[in-house]
């Protein structure tokens, strides 16, 4: 329905990551799909969530014995520095708690970000952005965001968009790319259409701060 629901969640993704998340040397992928129609909400357009592909989501791959383990957040995790001209990456609404249940909450959202950085991984259009990231802080980080942005009892302990991908050069067909694989992840999670919708609403202006291009 709306161009901006990849727009939206293209957001969330980029956004969230504590450490850079993409490659600095990655070349643009391809955008040679058609973007449907869209009308604007507020700032920003959204389309409906796509109903999942036959396509299936590769199953993760099981940490090995070198995988580092999960790193404990500093005291000062909490209150990263934020650029004042920045938006607020996780504004909070706590009307959406109902929404919130339907991702299946915080351990929901935890599994979500893991099928999502397997498609993220596997699709060469945003591989070179994750696969030399900080992978674990950038499913944390989505996870806290998506759980304050729908009312749920979390902190986000991340930093502002604006912060985090300044200078990536990042345009509209990267959070294309994004987007339909997060969109797949949800559907393959069950998560209504409805509510998905909901969610990227809610991360659609943060696009502002996200795009250079």
């Amino acid at each position: 329905m709306f161009s901006s629901l990849r727009i939206a969640f293209a957001i969330a993704c980029f956004f969230a990551l504590g450490a850079p998340a993409f490659a600095q040397d990655a070349s643009p992928p391809p955008s040679d799909q058609e973007i449907p129609d869209a009308v604007p909400p507020a700032d920003a357009e959204i389309p409906d969530a796509v109903p999942p592909t036959d396509a299936e989501i590769p199953d993760a791959v099981p940490p090995t014995d070198a995988e580092t383990p999960d790193a404990v957040a500093p005291a000062n995790d909490a209150a990263p520095t934020r650029n004042p001209t920045a938006m607020d990456p996780a504004p909070a609404d706590p009307s959406l708690l109902p929404v919130f249940k339907d991702f299946g909450e915080m351990p929901g959202l935890t599994a979500l970000m893991d099928d999502f950085m397997v498609l993220l991984l596997a699709d060469p259009r945003t591989k070179g952005f994750f696969e030399n990231a900080d992978q674990k802080g950038v499913k944390r980080h989505l996870a806290e965001q998506f759980c304050v942005i729908l009312g749920g009892p979390c902190t986000y302990t991340g930093r502002d968009m604006k912060t985090v991908h300044e200078g990536f050069g990042i345009n509209r067909s990267q959070f294309n790319a994004l987007v339909e694989d997060l969109q797949i992840a949800m559907s393959k999670r069950h998560i209504p259409f409805r509510s998905q919708n909901k969610l990227l609403a809610k991360l659609a202006p943060l696009h502002r701060d996200i795009e250079e291009k």
